[in-house]
């Protein structure tokens, strides 16, 4: 009797992720409702027990390095849990890498960062070698010849892990070696250096400080050479079949993401292809940048919505205090306010989607780095509140919050962090004036909807902001497109909370703090997983 176990929530499994209002108009609004369906089909996947254990599994079996074979050989290889390639089986499959770059269907990219908001529900590590092959293939098609050889393969749906010569495999994999120990994201400090070879190709000689999923085919590599820094293309096997000299020199232990291996390899006489011409290393890049930042923004906002649903799950089923935990003010509060939090990243992430499927240039360039600053800087701080919701409980490991805690971070940091993200909004704002009119134009597409949201657009249009402004700036900006977007979109009750509390001044320091009065009850009951 003294273990009798009563008054605790049952595992959040048997639902389907894609059941998410939010997020299945966004995608309808966006260009593609036909993949409703598949997004369905992928939901009530990822809200299954076995998924949820391969995630599991694939961080706590975490991935080993194997310098050298059992004979001495040097191989550089490393070996993964089963469940990690069980999760990025599902991935591949699903065209969440390349895919859209071959799908002719209007919306293609707005399906598929539908997908990764579903299924990285389930476990983010795996991600980041299908974010990395999915942003490639703008970078490659700066080389015709190297973009015909790869690209329909890095855009196939088929998983095929292993080291061989990648034109002879069913599908590849990308990664990218940008940044070094001296130089993090100021990649003009790099000094991997890249000589020209006399039958047209390079070598390279230097060392990586940060390349994630080394097991990958393919990796663009910024190297300086002759005119300046150049982007290069980097196989792991030759076309004869040889190793490529790619030697990791160990992984990195990190905080989080420790399902995939991030690792620090090193070039000497490695062979190389020039993508984008000598001296073009960062213009060649960019539009990578660019779908990398996208797929943080779309990640932030995942992690956001798993850690919502698990706690509005528990207070739904916990009691204390005579009633359950969502039936009392205080705690429908805190999930009415992580819930409009999510809400606000869902549709912008689906936004910034809709904006590469209709190649809303001026726009994307200013909004994809104001989302990436804002965006990814909440989902820490959501997590954390989500976490404590459950209580003691959440604390512990079997919840599942830990890993989505620690994982938290990680969006905020890769392809640039806050300050970047912020600098870069302000150059952008200062050069790039057709940018500012692009987003202007978006936010004020709610004009005379919201008194509160017209005010904010009123003051943002009258900031001169200097480099100290940068991150005040860059995070009004984003209260300002996400109240947009929420009072064009979102039910009522969502739009008026977010307005009075980010863009109105009634909210307080924490999360729980919406002014007297908020719908909380029809916001919660709008967010609970289905």
């Amino acid at each position: 009797m003294t273990h009798e176990v009563f008054n605790q929530a049952p595992p959040l499994v048997g639902y389907d992720v894609a059941a998410d209002a939010a997020l299945l108009a966004a995608v309808a609004r966006e260009g593609a409702p036909w993949a409703v369906g598949d997004l369905h089909r992928l939901g009530k996947l990822a809200g299954t027990a076995e998924p949820q254990r391969w995630a599991e599994e694939a961080n706590r079996h975490e991935p080993r390095l194997m310098t050298h074979d059992r004979y001495g050989h040097r191989v550089d290889e490393v070996d993964f849990h089963p469940s990690w390639h069980r999760l990025m089986e599902v991935a591949v499959a699903e065209g969440l890498a390349g895919a859209p770059w071959a799908d002719t269907r209007p919306g293609a990219h707005v399906a598929r960062a539908a997908g990764v908001f579903v299924w990285s529900q389930v476990e983010a590590g795996h991600i980041c070698p299908i974010s990395m092959t999915y942003a490639v293939v703008p970078a490659l098609r700066h080389d015709a010849q190297l973009s015909a050889l790869y690209e329909p393969l890095l855009a196939a749906t088929a998983y095929d892990p292993g080291l061989r010569v990648p034109a002879t495999k069913r599908g590849l994999l990308a990664g990218m070696g940008m940044t070094e120990k001296q130089g993090g994201s100021d990649v003009r400090a790099n000094t991997t250096k890249a000589v020209r070879s006399s039958d047209g190709t390079y070598r390279l000689t230097g060392h990586k400080w940060f390349t994630s999923a080394p097991m990958s085919d393919l990796f663009l590599v910024l190297a300086q050479a002759p005119q300046g820094l150049s982007c290069f293309l980097v196989p792991r096997v030759l076309p004869d079949g040889t190793r490529n000299t790619f030697r990791i020199q160990r992984l990195k232990d990190k905080l989080g993401n420790r399902s995939n291996a991030s690792s620090e390899p090193e070039f000497q006489d490695t062979v190389a292809w020039l993508v984008g011409g000598e001296g073009r290393g960062v213009r060649t890049i960019i539009e990578m940048v660019a779908m990398t930042r996208l797929d943080c923004v779309t990640g932030s906002a995942s992690g956001m919505r798993a850690a919502l649903s698990q706690a509005v799950h528990h207070a739904r089923h916990r009691s204390a205090f005579g009633g359950p935990l969502a039936g009392k003010p205080v705690m429908r509060n805190v999930l009415a306010d992580l819930a409009i939090e999510s809400e606000a990243a869902t549709l912008l992430a689906l936004r910034l989607a809709g904006a590469v499927d209709r190649g809303e240039q001026a726009f994307k360039r200013l909004a994809i780095a104001v989302g990436k600053f804002w965006v990814c800087k909440r989902q820490p701080v959501v997590v954390g509140e989500a976490l404590e919701c459950l209580g003691g409980n959440g604390y512990v490991e079997d919840s599942g919050l830990p890993r989505l805690y620690r994982d938290a971070p990680l969006n905020s940091i890769w392809e640039g962090s806050g300050n970047v993200q912020a600098l870069d909004v302000l150059r952008t704002l200062h050069k790039e004036p057709d940018a500012l009119a692009a987003f202007l134009a978006e936010a004020e597409t709610a004009a005379g909807a919201d008194r509160r949201l017209d005010a904010a657009i009123r003051q943002l249009k009258g900031e001169r902001p200097a480099e100290e402004d940068a991150r005040r700036v860059a995070e009004r900006m984003a209260l300002v497109l996400q109240g947009s977007l929420l009072v064009r979109h979102a039910p009522a009750e969502v739009a008026d909370a977010f307005c009075a509390s980010r863009l109105g001044g009634e909210w307080g320091h924490t999360f729980g703090t919406l002014p007297r009065g908020t719908a909380t009850a029809a916001i919660v009951d709008r967010a609970a997983p289905a």
